[in-house]
């Protein structure tokens, strides 16, 4: 439904803003498409027809969560970066659900910033490159990921710090032992069917560490019905 860049992409992708009053046709159409029963179709998805692929809707708000729901599609909930709908977009979706051919009762993924070291100090030192980058984003700035940096107050005023704390509220930084009880209490509290992690870094070696140590959290163990993707 958005593009999902700034205005000069969008711009350039030909998308004009009512385009977005069209999604849920262009969901359904795409079903169609990746169905079985476009046989006389003068358009063929290749090689898309007869996949079945899973369609899921993401979204931050209200939209999406009643669209997942009247559809009876999976919803993913991109509480990574934009997380102040959270508790009301999965309540709507789950109450408003309608059975399918695709789910007989409501799916929830959760979406969560997680990286992990061996100390707090280390992990929360490489997460300020996804805090610049947050910044960034918001200053209208581009290029790559910044390196991380012991100095983040040098670099963002009180208001973008109040910003980028919010937009990133979802995320659990540090050691195992650290944010094993609070990512816990964060499925407890949403009882999500399934948890998608990004771990938005510069140094490579820092997100493959953060992988390594990811198991150790035992996430299966922590809720009957989640899983880790």
């Amino acid at each position: 439904r958005a593009p999902g860049t700034d205005g000069a992409t969008f711009q350039a992708l030909r998308r004009q803003m009512k385009d977005a009053e069209r999604f849920p046709q262009d969901v359904q159409e795409l079903i169609y498409f990746l169905g079985n029963d476009t046989d006389g179709s003068p358009v063929q998805a290749f090689p898309g027809a007869r996949s079945g692929v899973p369609i899921w809707i993401l979204g931050s708000s209200l939209f999406g969560a009643t669209l997942a729901a009247h559809l009876g599609l999976p919803y993913v909930f991109a509480s990574h970066f934009a997380p102040q709908m959270l508790g009301q977009a999965i309540k709507a979706y789950r109450e408003q659900f309608k059975p399918s051919a695709y789910l007989d009762k409501p799916y929830v993924m959760l979406a969560a910033n997680l990286l992990l070291a061996d100390d707090d100090e280390t992990a929360q030192y490489h997460f300020t490159s996804a805090q610049q980058s947050f910044v960034r984003l918001r200053r209208g700035e581009t290029g790559q990921m910044p390196k991380p940096t012991h100095d983040m107050d040098s670099i963002w005023s009180q208001a973008e710090k109040m910003m980028v704390d919010n937009a990133l509220s979802v995320s659990f930084i540090g050691s195992v032992e650290t944010v094993k009880p609070k990512l816990a209490a964060f499925l407890a509290t949403h009882q999500p069917d399934e948890l998608i992690v990004t771990a938005n870094v510069h140094n490579q070696a820092a997100r493959i560490r953060s992988l390594e140590l990811t198991p150790e959290l035992n996430l299966f163990t922590l809720q009957s019905n989640e899983t880790l993707a």
